[in-house]
């Protein structure tokens, strides 16, 4: 699976999961509430269907409330746990238990509270030996809007009514989850077509830069030399040594920028410095040294060439204080700045300069050693002396189209790794 796919694939099945989540919640809260109100609808419906029998008979005398006692105990027999009438003063005019539930009825009185002090419906749930109550109470009114009276009924929640209730509730959820894949999947090759058409016009833009950073490193080695060999040996050293060193693919890839664009600031410095078949005097080497900061100044015009800034600001500095711009030491100057101070000065050493012939191999390593600790870091120095004499065969007396054709593939590697 490629780095798009696989993208696409992890965020569109991160957002299954918590859309799926969020939805199955809000569901799963709806259906019990939904079974709450069922339930509560088919106990209230049973009271009202007493309540109009009950109607005339709950407030006459209590020698004539035998019709309502028999009505009471025909209701428990077939719909509840226990039903009890009051007249409109809240007193108890007939009761009746269902036979088979006694106990369960006493444990209901001990977690019943006091009679309500309205004249509204009220529903509890409760809880007694195990099995699921529901209590209701229902006001009785006249004709006129007044209250006659009240009934109240302990229903058992019937298991199949319940397991029918729960059945259709997960019947919904599965519909849901169902729906909120298939939107996914629907979603997949939209936002994969969407995808590929922002990272081409991305990797468009990102090419165009990784150009101009090439060209414009080009132009500034053409200026003391004759071709861009240099450029491309020293990318290439730098990269490999930072992969044997175990740097972080955003730090490669500013460092390839860096190591191209290293002496940007050298276009600001005359030819008669730059181009001096001998060695720099005092003053033009003060002079040379202002390529520094011109290069930090030609940089800063490009949000995106600033990657290359710590090599251009920091490839001058020394591991012991001793360098310039700034006089850093030790890991105060920025690891890509000192794998490039490294592989630069090696290039430089085993390259045939107008003011110098290239050094051999091994007195070239014998140099780099000797400023181990002072001018390089020890450490990243000891890692390219393990890889350099391989790196030398590589690169050197090799064509230049090769070398370049050789870093085309680095730079691929870390600017588009889609590709």
């Amino acid at each position: 699976m490629s780095r798009i796919h696989r993208t696409i694939f992890n965020r569109l099945l991160a957002a299954w999961v918590v859309v799926s989540l969020l939805t199955g919640a809000a569901v799963s809260l709806l259906g019990f509430s939904r079974i709450d109100n069922q339930l509560v609808e088919l106990a209230t419906g049973e009271l009202r269907k007493v309540s109009a029998a009950s109607l005339p008979l709950l407030n006459r005398e209590e020698s004539q409330r035998r019709d309502l006692n028999r009505l009471a105990a025909d209701f428990v027999r077939q719909h509840a746990i226990a039903v009890e009438f009051r007249d409109r003063n809240r007193a108890t005019v007939a009761a009746a238990v269902n036979p088979l539930h006694v106990a369960l009825e006493q444990e209901l009185r001990r977690q019943t509270s006091a009679f309500p002090a309205d004249d509204e419906n009220h529903v509890g749930k409760l809880s007694a030996d195990g099995q699921a109550v529901l209590r209701v109470l229902v006001p009785l009114r006249e004709t006129t809007g007044g209250i006659a009276g009240y009934v109240e009924g302990a229903f058992l929640i019937d298991r199949e009514t319940l397991g029918r209730l729960r059945h259709e509730m997960i019947v919904t959820l599965l519909v849901v989850l169902v729906a909120v894949t298939l939107t996914t999947v629907c979603l997949y090759p939209v936002i994969l077509s969407l995808n590929r058409d922002v990272m081409r016009y991305s990797n468009d833009l990102l090419k165009g830069n990784v150009e101009l950073m090439e060209v414009l490193g080009s132009a500034i080695a053409k200026r003391d030399a004759a071709t861009n060999i240099h450029n491309y040996r020293v990318v290439s050293y730098a990269v490999r040594l930072a992969e044997t060193v175990g740097l972080r693919h955003g730090e490669i890839r500013d460092l390839i920028a860096g190591a191209f664009l290293h002496d940007v600031g050298k276009i600001g410095i005359s030819d008669n410095i730059l181009l001096k078949p001998a060695a720099l005097d005092e003053r033009e080497f003060e002079i040379m040294r202002t390529h520094v900061t011109m290069g930090v100044e030609i940089l800063r015009k490009s949000d995106w060439l600033q990657r290359a800034r710590d090599v251009v600001e920091y490839h001058h500095e020394k591991f012991d204080g001793s360098g310039y711009l700034k006089g850093l030491g030790g890991e105060a100057i920025p690891v890509t700045a000192r794998i490039f101070a490294i592989v630069d000065v090696f290039d430089a050493l085993t390259s045939k300069r107008a003011y110098k012939e290239a050094f051999p191999f091994a007195e070239a390593m014998t140099i780099l050693q000797q400023g181990s600790g002072s001018h390089f870091d020890p450490r990243l120095t000891t890692a390219f002396a393990g890889i350099a004499e391989a790196l030398y065969r590589e690169v050197s007396n090799t064509p230049e189209g090769v070398v370049e054709s050789r870093l085309q593939v680095l730079i691929a590697k870390y600017f588009f790794p889609s590709r």
